[in-house]
């Protein structure tokens, strides 16, 4: 059974950062697309941010967060920089066998339980 992990948030004031970190089951790690989505309060799960061979992101977090992994620590993180009241929302990492960036929950089987991130204004 495939489990992940969340870690790494918590109450921050706008302007600084924060690192998730999502550590996963299994001896395939590298085989995963990863993935990191956001819901706020009241409103949908968004996509932020997933990982293959490449890279890619929402517009709302292009230049201030950035997507990586370790393949041998079977973890992936986020760099979230400059943050802002509006990122504020519970973060998760997903994860998917499919060979390609996947920017819909609907493209991850594998989800965590979530981490909170409060930006204080």
């Amino acid at each position: 059974q495939v489990q992940l992990v969340e870690s790494g948030g918590g109450l921050v004031q706008a302007g600084g950062s924060l690192r998730l970190s999502c550590v996963i089951s299994g001896r395939t790690f590298s085989r995963y697309t990863m993935g990191w989505f956001r819901q706020a309060p009241g409103k949908e799960r968004e996509f932020v941010a997933t990982i293959a061979s490449s890279t890619a992101y929402a517009d709302s977090v292009k230049g201030r967060f950035t997507i990586s992994r370790d393949n041998a620590g079977n973890a992936v993180y986020l760099q979230m920089n400059s943050l802002k009241p509006e990122d504020t929302a519970v973060y998760y990492c997903a994860a998917s066998l499919a060979a390609r960036l996947g920017v819909k929950s609907y493209d991850y089987p594998y989800w965590g339980q979530g981490t909170p991130v409060t930006v204080s204004s």
